[in-house]
Order: structure tokens, then C-alpha cells, then sequence
């Protein structure tokens, strides 16, 4: 039987992060798949680090990261560039994940050359096409046009159900991040020593970059962080803040110089990780550390008011907050002195996965594939 042939393609380092443990597990089986990747580099910094981490050397790299880059320009390159790669390389799969614009353009670029997609990280939802925005209808169309729909979680399967996908092609594998997480905190143990944090305090991490939250809101998510700070003499803030001028701006005007805050660059994935685990709580307004963090044990309380990821809020491994100063206060100072609230949230299951996702998903294209390459 001729190798099955993968076309895997991302562009953001979230992106990279969760399909690299799928490019790898194609990687251990080559007498199987032929596996080729191609990168959009839609961030270009970012998703480099991802590469270096888990080695992954792409086969087309479409470099298509410019200044003031808007979504009409991402989705036109990335459409037309996939078309060039697709006749290339000829796949018989072109995998995209999740819900960016390089992922919604390549599923796109791909159905219209005939090719089937699985969509890695399918059924997702918020139902409210512009919350998040672009994402939400990003991952939509994407679920749309694609054939193979990898769901993490019994609530995407639903989704799934629920917009008239068909059942046969609809499979439940866990979230590829759980794989890369428990791979990256095994074989790293990066050195945070830089960042300047006293062993003797309990460490916040905090995480806020989305550009809903950009204005008002991370401006009380900032008061809030300072005033736990001043009430709090036992615990210390981590926050590696994102390079977004929005961000930028209003956190160094609120925190900056603060006695016990320590803003610093944004982190490649490996330390991050390793601050992950070393943290008492996370709050964050990310997607991928809702999903990661429990599998370390902590309490994560989301800077958002609705989630595509409702799973870990009904186990209890996060709880939604949004952005008004008092509630995150108010939440975040419960679980710093409520032992047994701190105790159910980091040792509840997390429901997004055992580090097998990768595995499974290989194995499903295996056997849809095998089954028509033999019949041909």
C-alpha cells in the first residue's frame, strides 16, 4: 500500500503547539504516512519557537507575517499559497486546527481543490458569531467544509451533532494540547531564575491578550491584580505581556514598577509551561491554558464572560470571571484563603484529554485511508 500521504498546516504558535504532537506521532510511523507540513507563519516569532521546541522542520513555509497584516490579506494568501502546495505535494488529507484565519483559509483552499480536511479541534462553540471574533466563524466554516472531525470532548461531539455534521465522520480523540503539555513538562525543565520570584510566596500567573478585552477591561483586570497584591503580602504576580501595543500600554501604565508584579516579555512555550507548574493559581483569558492547567492541578479562573470551552467550568477545574475588577478580586482572593475551595478546583479531572489525542487521530486516519487505498 502506497503511504498515506498528510498535509499539515498551521500558522500561530497556539496552532503549533497542539499539532505537534500530531506531526511527531506521523513522524514514528513513516513506513505509513508520508507526512508533510507547511506553516502560514500568520505569527511569525512565535510560532519559530514551536518549531525549535519539538523539531519540526516544515516543508513550505509561506512567510506570510507582515506589519499591520488584517484578515482580508490572511485569508487571501493563505488561499491562494495552499492551492500552489496542494498541487505539489498532492495529499490525500490536508489537517488544519482550531480556529484561526490560516485554518479556515486552507480548509477552504482544500475543499475547493477536492481534498478531503479533518479539522483537529472540531465542534467548538460560543454561538455568538462575534464573541470570539474571528475565531468563532472561523472554526464554523472550517467544521463546514471539512470531511474527518477530530472533537476533544463529549460537548464538541454534540455541537458537532447539533449542526448537521454526520455522525460517521465525527470523532471523539481529547485535545492534542493535553499531549504536548505532559511531552513538554517531561523532557523540559526550563530555568525561570530571570524572572526574579521568591520560592517563600505563593505565585499568580496571569495571562490577557485577546482583543476583546483590550480598553476598559484589561484595564480592570490590572486594578484588580493590584489590589491583591496590596492585600495580599503572601503572593507574587507573574505576567508575561503579550507585544500588542492595546496590551502594552495600559499594563505598564497600571502595574509597571510594582513591588511584587513582575511583567515580563512573553514566554517561549517550554518555560511556560514550567512557570505553569510552578504556579498557585492562573487567571487568563486563553483558550489553550483553560485546557492545560488543570492537567497540572490548578485553579484556573477565566478572564472572559463565555467560554468554547464549557467542559472544565461544569467539572470545576475553571470558573468564569469575566473582567469586573470586584469578581476577580473577589474570586481570586477565595481561593487563596479557602483551602477546600483551592483543593476541589486542582483536584477535579480535567476533561480535555489524556495525552493519547495524537495516537488516536493517526490511528482513525489509518483506518479510513487504508480502507480506499486497498480497495484502489
Amino acid at each position: 500500500m502506497s503511504k498515506i500521504r498528510v498535509l499539515t498546516v498551521f500558522g500561530t504558535r497556539p496552532e503549533a503547539i497542539k499539532m505537534a504532537p500530531l506531526v511527531k506521532e506521523f513522524e514514528k510511523h513513516n513506513d505509513i504516512f508520508k507526512s508533510i507540513v507547511c506553516v502560514s507563519a500568520q505569527h511569525r516569532q512565535m510560532l519559530d519557537q514551536v518549531l525549535k521546541l519539538f523539531d519540526i522542520k516544515p516543508d513550505f513555509d509561506l512567510n506570510i507575517m507582515k506589519p499591520n497584516q488584517d484578515l482580508w490579506t490572511i485569508t487571501a494568501e493563505v488561499l491562494m499559497l495552499i492551492k500552489d502546495v496542494i498541487e505539489e505535494c498532492k495529499p490525500d488529507i490536508v489537517l488544519v486546527h482550531g480556529d484561526t484565519t490560516t485554518s479556515m483559509a486552507a480548509a477552504l483552499s482544500a475543499f475547493y481543490a477536492r481534498v478531503p480536511v479533518g479539522h483537529v479541534e472540531a465542534g467548538l462553540r460560543t454561538f455568538d458569531k462575534y464573541y470570539p471574533f474571528p475565531e468563532e466563524i472561523n472554526r464554523v466554516f472550517a467544521d463546514a467544509v471539512c470531511t474527518y472531525h477530530f472533537a476533544p470532548t463529549d460537548t464538541s461531539v454534540e455541537n458537532l451533532i447539533k449542526s448537521a455534521i454526520p455522525q460517521t465522520h465525527i470523532y471523539k480523540t481529547g485535545n492534542t494540547v493535553i499531549d504536548a503539555l505532559l511531552h513538554t513538562v517531561e523532557n523540559n525543565s526550563a530555568d525561570l531564575s530571570y524572572i526574579g520570584l521568591n520560592p517563600a510566596l505563593k505565585t499568580i500567573l496571569l495571562t490577557s491578550h485577546r482583543r476583546e478585552n483590550f480598553g476598559e477591561p484589561i484595564r480592570n483586570i490590572c486594578h484588580a491584580i493590584l489590589e491583591l497584591v496590596e492585600k495580599n503580602k503572601d503572593i507574587q504576580v507573574v505576567y508575561p505581556v503579550h507585544l500588542n501595543p492595546n496590551v502594552q500600554q495600559p499594563v505598564h501604565e497600571i502595574l509597571g514598577g510594582k513591588e511584587r508584579i513582575h511583567l515580563i516579555e512573553p514566554m517561549e512555550y517550554a518555560p511556560f509551561s514550567t512557570l505553569m507548574k510552578q504556579a498557585h493559581i492562573i487567571l487568563t483569558d486563553s483558550g489553550g491554558v483553560q485546557e492545560e492547567a488543570p492537567s497540572l492541578g490548578k485553579p484556573v479562573l477565566v478572564l472572559r464572560s463565555t467560554t468554547e470551552r464549557p467542559e472544565a467550568v461544569e467539572y470545576g477545574t475553571v470558573k468564569l470571571v469575566g473582567t469586573d475588577k470586584n469578581r476577580i478580586v473577589e474570586e481570586t482572593q477565595k481561593l487563596l484563603d479557602d483551602e477546600a475551595e483551592y483543593k476541589k478546583m486542582s483536584e477535579s479531572i480535567n476533561p480535555y484529554g489524556d495525552g493519547l489525542a495524537s495516537k488516536r487521530i493517526a490511528e482513525i486516519i489509518k483506518k479510513e485511508f487504508e480502507t480506499k487505498l486497498n480497495q484502489e
